[in-house]
């Protein structure tokens, strides 16, 4: 009986021929949480506006975040994910098809912490210009973010700042050096974004050498290489500080991890062989989207991932967990199948392609001890059970969404079911109405204006929401989370609205979830979606900023109240 130490270790069979193969020597359960009942909120960082941020949210804005939510007693920021992006316009601003899963965004850079600032004149001559000052204003009064824009702003300074860098070579060159040898894979990936600029056009129409992944630094701009190369240092310990501050303070970061990455992003081309190429990721119909869905980037091949003994998923869950406290596995089901579309075919044709979760959870376990952080995944939707049980096995913790949990209470049903102990509640998520939407039926009015329904479907929608509203506020009163029982919710002003929504908060807070998470907008009263899953031109997703900035929110009352109250109720004491 042979106990091997956790960790990844080799088996070698020597023979007439040799042969080896990984062995994962796992803890069954991943990292367990501190706090037995802690809470965060959530806001999407480019969301996240400040008086001094240059109109998306920072990595200082995120710092500021977090040390108002300690201060008021809570544990985590929750964001979407930041990593890596192409700002040249060449497709959707999603966080969720990243350029690469490897690597950071520099648009959230804060430009003025950068220490060569305080010794490049040419920089902050710039910076002082009355020109850039007025790009700023105009980037800061956008209605919608123009993260493309503040990209380009950054971009600017930044290349003064590395040429500044690499031609001065000061006493900081050695962590810049330090640094590459800890992220081994920032060089290729400098020459790859430097390629790109330099072709215009996606790695798939690049000369076939360079397409197969040869990459000599002959054969790319020197500038735009060292850039790519500093923006990953400098943004990797920006976050990286933002992480250690909150962990001293005993809170931290709650990172996503996206399915997917770009097609014409770098890990598809420099891990092509880890993805299967031919076919996307995508969901089957189902009564939401009755054509089903075509994602549009390749998945994970099962068998090659294997025979490379998971290096890129590993290396993914490397550099989330890193800054990260608390890590959100989407599409968590994706550890276990995963519905694939063939190329030039419809949903309709497509299959089920699945992969080994047994060893994805072990990997888990391993990475998630490693990097001392709680694993949450996304099961949102219609789960086949035995995904569950295997969440519950390993001790992955599961998403309670009340809004997707509610029910009308018919037949003296509870409209709510038991929030589970290992879980993450909250009200709704990234992809659903806000809640004020979500009383208000405005999701349902953008569903009809964009023609997705109509006539009797839209009767039963209005029919089904009116119901769920009412047995919502049934429940809310019964409890006694909602005083009172004057007002209905049709026909309340926003005043009743926000009692409904502060009771909602309320119920979750004294429940047993391990953690809840607060959707910052959701006390703002916000009713405009940060995402319409389905849509693309239609609608501007993630492009609309928070409605109050973080300087304004920290002063708001009802919102500093509210949290106050949640902190108390989730550590046992009531309202």
């Amino acid at each position: 009986d042979v106990r091997l130490p956790p960790g990844y270790h080799r088996l070698v069979v020597e023979g007439v021929a040799e042969a080896g193969t990984l062995l994962i020597s796992a803890p069954k359960l991943v990292r367990s949480p501190d706090r037995e009942r802690g809470w965060g909120v959530f806001l999407p960082l480019y969301a996240l506006r400040s008086e001094r941020s240059w109109g998306i949210g920072d990595f200082t804005d995120l710092e500021a975040l977090l040390d108002w939510v300690t201060g008021l007693g809570g544990d985590v920021v929750a964001t979407l994910p930041l990593f890596a992006a192409f700002s040249d316009g060449r497709s959707q601003p999603s966080p969720y098809s990243p350029a690469s899963r490897l690597f950071w965004d520099e648009a959230y850079v804060d430009v003025e912490r950068v220490p060569e600032l305080d010794r490049c004149a040419e920089a902050r001559a710039l910076l002082g210009s009355a020109a850039f000052r007025r790009r700023l204003d105009v980037l800061r009064s956008r209605p919608l973010t123009d993260t493309g824009g503040v990209a380009a702003a950054k971009r600017e300074v930044l290349e003064m700042l590395a040429r500044h860098f690499f031609s001065e070579r000061p006493g900081r060159m050695a962590d810049l050096r330090a640094f590459v040898r800890g992220a081994p894979t920032v060089e290729d990936y400098a020459r790859f974004r430097a390629a790109g600029e330099r072709h215009g056009r996606p790695w798939a129409a690049w000369p076939a050498s360079e397409r197969d992944g040869s990459l000599p630094r002959r054969r790319v701009d020197e500038d735009a290489r060292r850039y790519h190369l500093y923006v990953q240092w400098i943004a990797a310990g920006q976050l990286a500080e933002v992480g250690r501050k909150a962990r001293a303070s005993g809170a931290g970061l709650y990172l996503d991890l996206p399915l997917g990455v770009n097609p014409d992003g770098y890990d598809v081309w420099r891990e092509r062989s880890a993805f299967l190429f031919g076919a996307s990721a995508g969901a089957p119909p189902d009564s939401f989207f009755r054509e089903g869905q075509d994602w549009g980037f390749p998945p994970l091949h099962p068998e090659t991932v294997r025979q490379q003994h998971y290096r890129y998923p590993i290396a993914c869950l490397r550099h989330l967990l890193t800054p990260a406290r608390v890590l959100r596995i989407d599409h968590v089901m994706g550890l276990h199948r995963l519905f694939c579309v063939p190329a030039g075919s419809d949903p309709q044709q497509g299959a089920y392609v699945r992969y080994r979760p047994d060893e994805f959870y072990a990997i888990l376990a391993l990475e998630s001890r490693r990097g001392d952080a709680l694993i949450v995944g996304e099961d949102l939707g219609t789960v086949p059970r035995f995904v569950r049980q295997a969440l519950s096995r390993h001790g992955v913790h599961r998403s309670y969404v009340l809004q997707e949990e509610l029910r009308s209470g018919r037949g003296g049903r509870s409209p709510l079911p038991p929030v589970p102990v290992n879980s993450v509640a909250s009200l709704n998520t990234h992809d659903m109405a806000p809640f004020a939407s979500f009383l208000q039926e405005k999701d349902i009015e953008r569903r009809v204006a964009l023609g997705w329904i109509d006539g009797p479907v839209l009767r039963r929608e209005r029919a089904r929401r009116r119901r769920l509203r009412r047995a919502l506020v049934r429940f809310l009163r019964s409890s006694g989370k909602l005083p009172g029982t004057g007002g209905s919710p049709e026909r309340g002003g926003v005043a009743l609205r926000r009692r409904i929504l502060r009771a909602s908060l309320f119920h979750l807070a004294e429940s047993p979830a391990r953690m809840v998470i607060v959707n910052l907008e959701d006390l703002l009263m916000e009713t405009r979606p940060q995402n319409i899953p389905g849509t693309t031109s239609e609608y501007p997703n993630w492009r609309r900023p928070a409605r109050r900035r973080l300087e304004q929110v920290q002063v708001m009352p009802e919102v500093v109240d509210t949290l106050r109250t949640i902190d108390r109720l989730r550590r046992g004491s009531t309202p």
